[in-house]
């Protein structure tokens, strides 16, 4: 009675709910019901209405409760909620944090002309202005062996008597400190408050109006690792940038629940670095990028998740490899392996590691199919069998071997010039970091060259009925995809680079699929033609 839904359209299927349910919610997050009637008791209108005089002071103390003492470090005596502004002052350490110790600043918005700790009409918050994070190791000329450490970093060596102090985490001062107000005249009603915002609400009570302060907030996700420093001994005084700017209440939740993810993932292990990479999605891209950096984020996890499944499926079933560059395939194993190696390396977040794990046994095993190879275990000592080509499959090598022919004559070349120019300029931390990065140096700038013994093999068949195109064109997709990532998120050059390249290759592979049409004669994905499915067809309905 019910048709068989096929797994594709039930995925797609939990992927509209998904996309429509988390549209939901972030229209709840943004959106903030006011109060219909200002008169009306439950009605919290905002201090900000009366246009009283502010003040903004900033103190620093080793304790997050002021014990201890505190220091004042800037104030603003006409502070003017509506006027933007960066200030630059130099911060005066303590020897205790200068002792791989911690640092709060304080942060006050209240009546000017008085004390912030006497006037009862205050909002405050506080907030680190140091953090724990690993060093970055020493990087050397591997010919020469200079070094070219940073003044804390050969501080740090010094001092410590070797090298295992890399690993242990150091004090770094964040050099930026970013506030933020809400400076339009919302009035909240109280019985729709939202539960985020209700931890940075002050109300005291004026006459028969409940009045709400000034909702101050300190924004964590602008400090970025790139603008961290190293602290030691030495450092004695230190800059730090204030910037202010207003904030819309709808930005001011979805910055809250951002943050608040943000630090749950800390929690969960994740490092300051780890962390950073999610930071730089929210803070270097405007609302309206970051909406699209969703959705095309959601649509590359669903084309992602297709493109496994379908390619999964593809070589599973594949028994012959005809028209298929076994080369290539050898190259996107390597290049994967290179890629996961590279990354490790890195110390990238285990977000983009996990994936590229996983994605390198894949192709490894993809391998293991094209060659045919076997493997039978004689107690601990494996046996490699390799299995023999047909006639077929055996042209198909040839051409593959001679466009091999001709691309080696550019590549290795280059990549061997590229290797040797790094390793006389460029300084590392070993001899191993700079073989990966080498390598994937070769990968990123050369690796399109791996895909065009395919393409001279579809040329020389006359057909691309060999290729996996359900998978091709998911992945194709993901590769337009990938563009548009490339403008919105801050990667490497080489990356977004490797990005645009593969775009060339695909309307290449394009081409050649409008170029030779279907022959009922060739041979498919899976080793047949049409002719003989119908003659096995044939055969079995006589039978």
């Amino acid at each position: 009675m019910f048709q068989k839904t096929s797994f594709t359209t039930l995925i797609v299927g939990v992927f509209v709910v998904y996309v429509l349910h988390t549209c939901w919610v972030m229209y709840g997050i943004v959106y903030t019901k006011p109060c219909e009637n200002p008169k009306f008791e439950n009605c919290l209108k905002p201090y900000l209405a009366g246009k009283t005089r502010l003040q903004l002071s900033i103190y620093t103390a080793l304790r997050p409760n002021a014990d201890g003492g505190h220091t004042l470090i800037h104030k603003e005596e006409d502070f003017d909620v509506e006027s933007k502004f960066e200030r630059i002052v130099n911060v005066s350490l303590p020897k205790k944090t200068r002792k791989n110790g911690t640092l709060y600043a304080m942060v006050f918005v209240h009546q000017a002309g008085m004390s912030p700790w006497q006037d009862p009409r205050q909002v405050h918050l506080v907030t680190q202005l140091t953090t724990y994070m690993i060093p970055k190791p020493l990087e050397v000329s591997l010919i020469s062996g200079e070094e070219a450490p940073k003044p804390e970093q050969l501080k740090r060596k010094t001092t410590t008597g070797g090298d295992s102090a890399v690993d242990r985490p150091v004090s770094h001062w964040r050099s930026r400190l970013t506030l933020n107000v809400v400076s339009e005249d919302f009035v909240f009603d109280r019985d729709f408050l939202p539960s985020d915002v209700h931890r940075y609400l002050k109300v005291f009570q004026n006459g028969k109006k409940m009045v709400y302060l000034p909702l101050l907030f300190v924004d964590e996700l602008s400090n970025r690792v790139k603008d961290l420093m190293e602290i030691n001994s030495t450092s004695i005084e230190l800059p730090l940038t204030i910037s202010y700017d207003t904030i819309s209440l709808g930005k001011l939740r979805f910055w809250i629940h951002m943050q608040d993810a943000v630090y749950s993932l800390q929690q969960f292990g994740f490092t300051e670095k780890d962390a950073d990479e999610i930071k730089g999605i929210f803070v270097d891209t405007n609302l309206y990028l970051l909406a699209l950096t969703f959705f095309v984020a959601a649509f590359h996890l669903l084309f992602d998740f297709l493109a496994f499944k379908n390619d999964i499926s593809f070589w599973k079933q594949k028994k012959s490899m005809v028209g298929m560059s076994s080369k290539a395939v050898l190259w996107r194993c390597f290049s994967t392996i290179v890629i996961f190696m590279y990354l490790f390396d890195e110390q990238t977040s285990l977000l983009v590691l996990i994936p590229a794990g996983i994605g390198s046994l894949i192709e490894v095993w993809k391998v293991k199919k094209a060659f045919k190879i076997q493997i039978i275990w004689k107690g601990v000592r494996p046996t490699f069998i390799f299995g023999k080509s047909d006639e077929s499959e055996r042209r198909t090598e040839e051409y593959d071997t001679l466009a091999m022919k001709y691309l080696s004559y550019l590549l290795y070349p280059m990549c061997i010039g590229g290797a040797v120019y790094a390793l006389v300029f460029l300084r590392y931390k070993s001899w191993y970091s700079w073989i990966i990065n080498s390598l994937v140096n070769g990968v990123y700038a050369f690796g399109f060259l791996f895909m065009l013994p395919q393409l001279f093999v579809n040329y020389k068949f006359k057909s691309v009925a060999h290729l996996p195109w359900k998978a091709f064109m998911y992945k194709a997709f993901n590769t337009f995809i990938d563009d548009i990532f490339a403008f919105i998120i801050t990667m490497p050059t080489s990356h977004r680079l490797a990005c645009f390249r593969d775009d060339v290759v695909f309307l290449v592979y394009l081409y050649q699929r409008w170029l030779y049409p279907v022959d009922k004669t060739r041979m498919n994905e899976y080793g047949l033609s049409y002719d003989e499915e119908e003659k096995h067809k044939g055969k079995a309905h006589e039978d």
